[in-house]
C-alpha cells in the first residue's frame, strides 16, 4: 500500500494561536502487541475501529509532525445488522466482524506493531451479547476489544480531525456519521502544544443514537421516495432540537462544518466527478452549501441500481447512502454554514495521535523525553559517542 503522511491539514498552516490548550482524552490501555513503548524511530502503532458497519485498521510510524501510514485495511461487516429489532448481534454479523479482525491481527503481526488500541463502538455498546462477542474475538484473534463510550468516541473523532479545522476561523461543527450513532462536536480554534498535529478544543458535544444502518433499517434504503427521505431528515432533526440553545451557541460565528463519514466522502467524490475514489483529492476538500444540496438532489433522484453503478457509492453503500445524506441534511439545517470541509479521517487517526502523544514522540526539546523520531535517533547516537 502507498504510504500516506498525516499531520497538518493539506492547504492550511498550523495555527499560531494557543489560547487555552484543549486536552485530548487519555489513550486507552495498550492491546495485543503493545507492552512498553518502543523508541520512537522503531515504534509501529496500530488503531482498529470496529463500528456498526465497518471494520477499519491503520498501521503507522511517527514522523516529526505527524505520522506516516504504512498499512491499512477496511471492510464493511455490518455488525449491527438487525440489532435494532432483536437487541442482539446476529451470528452471521459476528462471524463477518471476527473474520475481518483476523485480517487486522495478521497485518499487525506482519508489520511488527509495538503499540495499539482496538475499539468497538455503538453496536457492541447496545447489544445484549456485546460482551460475549468481545470474548469470542479475544479467543479467535487475540485482540482485546475496548468498547468505548460515546464521549470517548466524540473525543477521538475530534482528535483525528483537528488538523482540518480552518485556523482562520472561529472553529467548526464536526459531525461523524456512523452506522449506529452520530457524534456532533463544537470545536473551537485548534491549538498547538507540542510539535505534533494540532490539538482539538472541544467546546460541546452530543451523541445521537442514530446512524446509517439503524436509520435505513427503520425507513428502508433500497426504494427511498422523497417523502421517506424527508421523514428521515425530520427524525434526526428532532433529536437535535434545542442543542444550539443548550450549548449557548449564538451567531455570528465564523464557523464551518467538518464532516467525517462514508456519506460525506461519497458526496465529495460525486461532486468531483471521480471515476474511482481518490483520498488525496477528497480529504481536506471544501464543499459549498450549494454544491452539497445539488449532490444530495442527484442522489435522491437515482434509482437503487444507479446508486449501485455509481463508482463513488457502489453496491455496499447503495442502501445506506440516503440515510447518511438525511443525517447530514439534519445537521446542516440545525447548524447552517456556507462551507463544509471533508475529512477522510477520524477515530483511527485520533487513536494514533493519542498513543503517539502519550509516548512523547513530538515533545519539544527540553520538555522531557524524545521530541520525535529524528531527535530520539540523535540522542541515542550522542549517548554512544
Amino acid at each position: 500500500m502507498r504510504d500516506e503522511a498525516h499531520g497538518s491539514a493539506p492547504g492550511s498552516e498550523p495555527s499560531s494561536r494557543n489560547g487555552g490548550e484543549g486536552r485530548d482524552p487519555a489513550p486507552g490501555p495498550a492491546r495485543r502487541g503493545s507492552g512498553r513503548p518502543a523508541p520512537a524511530d522503531d515504534a509501529v502503532y496500530a488503531a482498529i475501529d470496529l463500528g456498526t458497519n465497518n471494520c477499519r485498521l491503520l498501521v503507522a510510524r511517527p514522523t516529526p509532525r505527524g505520522f506516516r501510514v504504512v498499512d491499512a485495511f477496511s471492510r464493511i461487516v455490518r455488525l449491527g445488522e438487525g440489532l435494532g429489532g432483536s437487541g442482539r448481534l446476529g451470528e452471521p454479523a459476528m462471524d463477518r466482524a471476527a473474520a475481518a479482525l483476523e485480517v487486522c491481527a495478521a497485518k499487525m503481526a506482519q508489520r511488527g506493531v509495538t503499540r495499539a488500541r482496538v475499539i468497538a463502538t455503538e453496536a457492541c455498546r447496545a447489544a445484549d451479547n456485546g460482551e460475549a462477542f468481545c470474548a469470542r474475538v479475544r479467543e479467535r484473534t487475540g485482540l482485546d476489544l475496548e468498547v468505548v463510550d460515546r464521549r470517548t468516541e466524540a473525543g477521538l473523532a475530534a482528535t483525528g480531525c483537528a488538523p482540518l479545522v480552518d485556523p482562520r476561523g472561529d472553529g467548526a461543527i464536526l459531525f461523524d456519521i456512523g452506522g449506529g450513532s452520530t457524534e456532533v462536536v463544537w470545536l473551537g480554534r485548534r491549538s498547538a502544544g507540542d510539535d505534533g498535529p494540532p490539538r482539538a478544543r472541544i467546546r460541546a458535544w452530543i451523541s445521537l443514537p442514530v446512524g446509517v444502518v439503524s436509520l435505513s433499517e427503520r425507513h428502508g434504503g433500497v426504494r427511498v421516495t422523497p417523502d421517506v427521505f424527508h421523514a428521515m431528515v425530520a427524525e434526526v432533526r428532532a433529536m437535535l432540537e434545542g442543542v444550539r440553545e443548550s450549548w449557548g451557541f449564538r451567531p455570528p460565528y465564523r464557523l464551518h462544518l467538518l464532516g467525517t463519514s462514508g456519506t460525506v466522502t461519497t458526496v465529495a467524490g460525486i461532486h468531483l466527478g471521480l471515476d474511482r475514489y481518490d483520498r488525496t483529492r477528497v480529504d481536506g476538500a471544501w464543499l459549498s452549501d450549494t454544491c452539497i444540496g445539488e449532490v444530495v438532489g442527484r442522489v435522491m433522484g437515482m434509482s437503487f441500481e444507479e446508486r449501485v453503478a455509481n463508482p463513488c457509492i457502489g453496491a455496499q453503500r447503495a442502501d445506506l447512502v440516503l440515510a447518511g445524506c438525511a443525517i447530514m441534511e439534519a445537521v446542516r439545517a440545525v447548524f447552517p454554514a456556507e462551507r463544509l470541509r471533508v475529512a477522510d479521517r477520524g477515530l483511527r487517526e485520533g487513536m494514533l495521535v493519542q498513543l503517539m502523544r502519550a509516548d512523547g514522540v513530538w515533545r519539544r526539546p527540553g520538555k522531557g523525553s524524545h521530541a520525535g523520531p529524528d531527535r530520539a535517533r540523535a540522542q541515542r547516537k550522542d549517548a554512544r559517542s
